[in-house]
C-alpha cells in the first residue's frame, strides 16, 4: 500500500487511542494519515523496555526499539531491532556493505529525525537532505514472528502497535537478520 493510501476492498481502518494522556505526535498523526489498523498507547514514564512492553500490552520480544546508525555525514539510516535482541555489528555492515557504521549523540540523533532518544520512529521522521524518509532495516525476525508489534510514538510514553507485516510493508523497510540476542 503507499504512504498515505488505504487499502482497497477492506474494512476502515482502526485507531484506538488507550489511556487518558493527550497522544497526539507527529508519529500519531503521521501514522492516522496512513489508514491503517493501529493503537495508539499513551502510558507514562517508564523506567525499563519490560514496562514498556507491559504498558502496552505486548511482551518484550514485540517492542521494537527504533536505532539511529550514522553511515557518514548527514547519512543515517534506521534500524528496527526487538526488544530481545540487539544489533549485531558485523551483521549490519556486511548487509549495508561498508566497513565502519556508528551511533550518532543524542543531539545528532535528535537533529537526523526531530524525535528524542527513547521516542525514534520512523513515523513522522524528519527527511533526509535529499527530502526522502532515511532508509529503513527491519530486522528479519520482526517479519518471521509476525503479529503485532509495538514500536515508538514520537514522545516519551507514547507507542504506536499494529500488525508486523504492515508497518514492513508501510515504511518500506529493508528486511535483512542485523541482529543478536541481547
Amino acid at each position: 500500500m503507499p504512504p498515505g493510501g488505504t487499502p482497497t476492498g477492506k474494512r476502515p481502518p482502526r485507531e484506538r487511542v488507550v489511556a487518558g494522556m493527550t497522544a497526539q505526535t507527529a508519529a500519531t498523526r503521521a501514522i492516522a494519515e496512513l489508514g491503517i489498523d493501529h493503537e495508539v498507547t499513551a502510558h507514562g514514564k517508564v523506567n525499563s523496555l519490560e514496562e514498556a512492553a507491559a504498558a502496552r500490552g505486548v511482551t518484550p520480544d514485540r517492542l521494537l526499539k527504533t536505532l539511529v546508525i550514522r553511515r557518514g555525514d548527514d547519512d543515517f539510516v534506521l534500524v528496527l531491532v526487538p526488544g530481545d535482541r540487539q544489533i549485531s555489528w558485523p551483521k549490519l555492515r556486511a548487509h549495508l556493505g561498508v566497513s565502519r557504521l556508528s551511533l550518532p549523540d543524542k543531539d545528532v540523533a535528535q537533529e537526523a529525525t526531530g524525535y528524542e532518544r527513547g521516542t525514534i520512529t520512523p513515523f513522522g521522521a524528519e527527511l533526509s537532505p535529499s527530502g526522502e524518509p532515511w532508509p529503513v532495516i527491519a530486522d528479519a525476525l520482526i517479519a518471521e514472528r509476525g503479529g503485532s508489534v509495538s514500536i515508538g510514538g514520537g514522545a516519551h510514553g507514547v507507542g504506536i502497535t499494529l500488525d508486523a507485516a504492515t508497518l514492513v510493508d508501510v515504511i518500506r523497510a529493508d528486511v535483512a537478520d542485523v541482529t543478536e540476542p541481547a
